[in-house]
C-alpha cells in the first residue's frame, strides 16, 4: 500500500526522458482526463512506459474523485470488494491504482483493458512471472475441472463457482482429503476413523475430510494408548490384578473412598473418645427434620450422613446396614473388589481396607498415566492392527499430494480477480478519476441508480442515501432542487431512500407526500413517496413567471380572505337571528323585530364617494401619463418599452437564478453520500436540462384539439380589452390628449 501512495504523490517527478502526454477532455466547467489507451494505464500506475522511462503517475489533485463508498454505487459488489484491500467499504486512490498494477503486470497487452472482455483470454496472460504462471495453470485446470478443456477463456462466475470447481476433485490444495479418495477399503475405514475420533472439516469440493492435524492427533492417540497398555502386558499382577475387570474395580473403589476414610476415622475417634460416639452418629433432631422429605427422589438430605453407624472398632458393614443413600455403590465395591481380591464377607475391617488401597495403588497411579483415551473406545487389538499396518503412511502421502497442489488451486482466486479486473477496470477509472460517462451521457455514471418519474417528467440524476436529513444538510450547498423519496416494492420487504435532482420544470406541484414511480438499473419498479424537499431555483423560464404567480396568489388570496369574511358576518347575522327567533318561540314571546337596516349617512357616503372619485382620479393619471409617454414614443418604440416593463417585474427573479443556476454543483451530493470529490463538478443550465426529461408529445403525433367537455368560455378578455379601450379613449379626452393627437398629425 505505501508503494502505490508513493506512486501517486504530488511530487512524484515526471520522466524526463519520456513524459507521458496526457489528454483531458472539458467537461463541467473543468478539466478531466481521457482514458483511452494502454499507455494511459501504465503511466496512470506510474509503470515504464513502453518505450522506456520511468511513470510518475498523474498528480492526484486532477482527478475528479479520491474515494468512494461501496455499497451506494451501482457497480459490480464482487470487483469493489476485491479491489477494497481493507475491507473498510471504501475504494480509495492507492487501492484502485494497486488493483491497475497488479492487472497491468500479469497482462501481455494493456490495452485489452478497453477491449471490453467479458470474459478472460488465456492468451492473454503474461506466464513470464512465477505468478502468471501459477494464474494461468490454473485457469486450465478450473475449465477442467469443468469439463471444458479446449476453451480458450474463462469467465469471471466460471472462476468464482468454487463449488463447481473442487466438485470434480478430492486433490484441491486444501490439505484436507475425504475417505472417498483412499486407494484402498481399510485406509478409507481408518480415515472415518480419524473423522470420527478427532474430527473433520469440510473439503473445498463439499465433503468432510481430514487434515494433518486431525491425522496426527489420532495416530499420537494410537501410540500413546499402545504404550500405556504395554505397561500392563510387562507388569500384570501389579497393573492388572483383576485382567480387564481392573478398571472398574478401580472406578468402584474411587467412588466410596472417601466416604470410607470418613467412616473409619470417625470410628478411631469414637474409640478416642466414647462419649463422643454419639455426637458423631446423627441425632433425633436431624431424622426428625427429614421425616417430611421425599428421600426417595431425593436422597441428598442423607447422603451426607455417615456411611454406617459409628461405634469404636467397628467394621464398615457392606449389606442392608449401611446408609441407603450409598448403598449401590458399595454394593458395587463389595462386588468389584472386595470379593474377588478378600473373599466373600458382609463387613470389611480398617486393615482390610488399607490392604485393598494397597493392593491397588499401583494400579490406580498407571490408571492415571492413562493417554491416548480418544482411541480407547477401539479396544487395545483393533490400536495395535492399526498402529502395524500401513495407513499412516498412506494418509500422510495422500495429505502431502493434496497439499503440493495448493499454490495451483490458491490462484484460482487471482484467477476470478483478474477477470473481473480486466472487465471492470477501466469502467471504474472513468467513474473515478473522471466522470466520463455522467458527463458525455453515453452511459449512467455508477453513483446513479435509476430513474425517477414523477409530475410528468423523468430525472436521471437520483442517488442512493442512509440518511435523507443528514444528506439534505450537505447536498443543499448543491444548489440543485432535490427530492428525497422513500421507495418500496411491493411483495417485498426491500425499502431504499434515493436523492433526485430536478433540473427541469417548474416545482408548484412538488412537494412532500407526492406519489411517484422509480425504476432502478434492472429495470425494477418501486413506489416512491416525497419525504423531504430542498429548494432551488429549477430553470430561467420558472423564475420569469415566479414574480406573476406570487402577484396573482397574492391577490388571489386577498380576494379569498375578503369573500370568507363577508360569508362569515353574513352567517353570524343569520344564526343569531334564528337563534333570537327560536328563543321567542320557545317561550312563546313574539319574535324580535328584524333588525332595521342602518339609516343613510349623506356625509359618510359623501366622503366616500370622493374617496373613490380621487382614487380614480390619481389611477387615471396615472394610467394618462403611461398612454402619454406611450403616446410620446416612436412606433417601433413602444414594444421595447413594454418588454422593459416586465424586465423590470422578472428581471432580478431571472438573474438571481442564473445565478444560482451556474452555481450548481454535483460534488456536495456525492460528498454527502461518502464520495471524496476533487473538484467543482458543474451542472449547467444546458447540461442540467439534459438530466430531467419534461413530458412532450413524440414526433409526428396528431392530436385533436376539439375537447367534447371543455367548459364554454365567456369572452372575458374581449370584454375586458374593450373596456379599458373606452375608459383610455375617455380619459384621452377628458385630458386633452386626442386634441393634442389631432393638431399633432395635421388633422383638420
Amino acid at each position: 500500500m505505501a508503494d502505490a501512495a508513493s506512486s501517486v504523490s504530488p511530487a512524484a517527478p515526471l520522466a524526463a526522458a519520456a513524459p507521458h502526454r496526457w489528454r483531458f477532455f472539458r467537461a463541467g466547467g473543468f478539466d478531466q482526463l481521457r482514458i483511452e489507451t494502454g499507455a494511459d494505464l501504465r503511466a496512470l500506475a506510474g509503470l515504464p512506459a513502453a518505450g522506456g522511462g520511468e511513470g510518475g503517475g498523474l498528480d492526484q489533485k486532477l482527478w475528479l474523485a479520491l474515494a468512494c463508498p461501496v455499497h451506494s454505487v451501482e457497480f459490480d459488489r464482487r470487483t469493489l470488494a476485491l479491489i477494497d484491500a481493507d475491507g473498510d467499504g471504501r475504494i480509495r486512490a492507492p487501492e484502485l491504482l494497486a488493483a491497475l498494477r497488479w492487472t497491468l503486470g500479469l497482462v501481455k497487452d494493456p490495452d485489452a483493458l478497453f477491449a471490453g472482455h467479458a470474459v478472460l483470454p488465456l492468451a492473454l496472460i503474461d506466464d513470464s512471472s512465477a505468478e502468471g504462471a501459477a494464474i494461468l495453470a490454473s485457469a486450465r485446470r478450473i475449465l477442467c475441472n469443468l469439463g471444458q478443456e479446449d476453451a480458450g477463456s474463462i469467465s469471471p462466475d466460471q472462476a468464482g463457482n468454487l463449488a463447481a470447481i473442487y466438485a470434480q476433485s478430492y486433490l484441491n490444495g486444501d490439505g484436507i482429503v475425504p475417505p472417498d479418495c483412499a486407494p484402498d477399503a481399510e485406509t478409507a475405514a481408518v480415515m472415518r476413523l480419524i473423522m470420527e475420533r478427532a474430527g473433520s472439516r469440510p473439503d473445498r469440493g463439499g465433503p468432510a475430510g481430514l487434515g494433518q492435524a486431525e491425522c496426527d492427533a489420532f495416530f499420537a492417540a494410537i501410540d500413546a494408548y499402545a504404550a500405556w497398555m504395554d505397561e500392563a502386558v510387562g507388569d500384570p499382577d501389579s497393573l492388572q490384578p483383576l485382567g480387564p475387570a481392573t478398571g472398574g474395580a478401580v472406578t468402584a473403589l474411587q467412588a466410596v473412598q472417601a466416604r470410607v476414610d470418613d467412616y473409619f476415622f470417625r470410628c478411631r475417634l469414637a474409640a478416642y473418645d466414647p462419649p463422643a460416639a454419639a455426637a458423631l452418629n446423627a441425632d433425633a433432631a436431624v431424622f426428625a427434620a427429614l421425616a417430611t422429605v421425599d428421600l426417595a427422589g431425593d436422597p441428598a438430605p442423607v447422603a451426607g450422613l455417615p456411611l454406617a453407624r459409628i461405634e469404636a472398632g467397628r467394621a464398615l458393614p457392606l449389606d442392608e446396614t449401611v446408609n441407603p443413600a450409598w448403598a449401590e455403590a458399595v454394593a458395587r465395591f463389595r462386588d468389584a473388589v472386595v470379593q474377588p481380591l478378600l473373599g466373600a464377607r458382609n463387613a470389611l475391617s480398617e486393615a482390610d481396607w488399607r490392604a485393598l488401597r494397597e493392593r491397588l495403588a499401583p494400579c490406580i497411579a498407571w490408571q492415571g498415566r492413562k493417554a491416548g483415551a480418544m482411541v480407547e473406545p477401539l479396544g487395545i487389538d483393533r490400536v495395535r492392527e492399526i498402529r502395524a499396518g500401513q495407513t499412516r503412511a498412506r494418509i500422510v502421502q495422500l495429505i502431502a499430494e493434496d497439499a503440493a497442489l495448493a499454490p495451483e488451486f490458491e490462484a484460482v482466486a487471482a484467477v476470478e480477480k483478474l477477470a473481473r479486473f480486466l472487465r471492470d477496470l477501466v469502467p471504474l477509472l472513468n467513474n473515478f478519476i473522471s466522470f466520463r460517462d455522467f458527463y458525455t451521457r453515453r452511459a449512467r455514471a455508477i453513483f446513479q441508480i435509476g430513474t425517477l418519474y414523477i409530475d410528468g417528467r423523468s430525472c436521471d440524476l437520483c442517488v442512493q442515501v442512509d440518511d435523507a436529513a443528514r444528506h439534505a444538510a450537505m447536498a443543499t450547498n448543491s444548489r440543485i432542487f432535490l427530492l428525497y423519496c422513500d421507495c418500496t416494492r411491493k411483495g417485498s420487504n426491500e425499502k431504499m431512500t434515493i436523492a433526485a435532482g430536478i433540473t427541469a420544470g417548474d416545482s408548484d406541484l412538488l412537494a412532500v407526500g407526492r406519489n411517484g414511480v422509480f425504476y432502478d438499473r434492472r429495470g425494477r419498479d418501486w413506489d416512491a413517496v416525497v419525504t423531504r424537499v430542498v429548494s432551488h431555483p429549477i430553470s430561467i423560464r420558472e423564475a420569469f413567471w415566479m414574480p406573476f404567480r406570487k402577484v396573482g396568489k397574492l391577490i388571489g388570496d386577498q380576494i379569498e380572505k375578503f369573500a370568507a369574511a363577508r360569508s362569515k358576518a353574513a352567517e353570524t347575522q343569520m344564526t343569531a337571528q334564528l337563534v333570537a327567533t327560536g328563543t321567542a318561540a320557545a317561550t312563546g314571546a313574539p319574535p324580535p323585530p328584524p333588525k332595521p337596516a342602518p339609516a343613510f349617512d349623506a356625509g359618510k357616503f359623501a366622503g366616500i364617494f370622493a374617496a373613490i372619485g380621487l382614487a380614480i382620479g390619481a389611477i387615471g393619471t396615472a394610467l394618462a401619463s403611461v398612454v402619454t409617454g406611450l403616446l410620446n414614443l416612436a412606433w417601433w418604440q413602444i414594444p421595447l418599452a413594454v418588454l422593459g416593463v416586465i424586465l423590470v417585474v422578472s428581471g432580478p427573479s431571472m438573474v438571481i437564478a442564473a445565478m444560482k443556476l451556474r452555481q450548481r454543483n454535483l460534488g456536495p451530493i456525492l460528498d454527502a453520500n461518502g464520495w471524496a470529490v476533487n473538484a467543482r463538478a458543474r451542472i449547467n443550465i444546458p447540461f442540467g436540462g439534459s438530466l430531467t426529461q419534461v413530458a412532450k408529445l413524440p414526433p409526428g403525433a396528431e392530436r385533436a384539439l376539439q375537447d367534447p367537455y371543455a367548459e364554454r368560455r365567456q369572452p372575458w378578455l374581449l370584454y375586458a380589452a374593450l373596456g379599458l379601450a373606452v375608459l383610455l379613449l375617455w380619459l384621452a379626452w377628458h385630458f386633452g390628449l386626442v386634441a393634442a393627437l389631432w393638431l399633432r398629425f395635421g388633422w383638420h
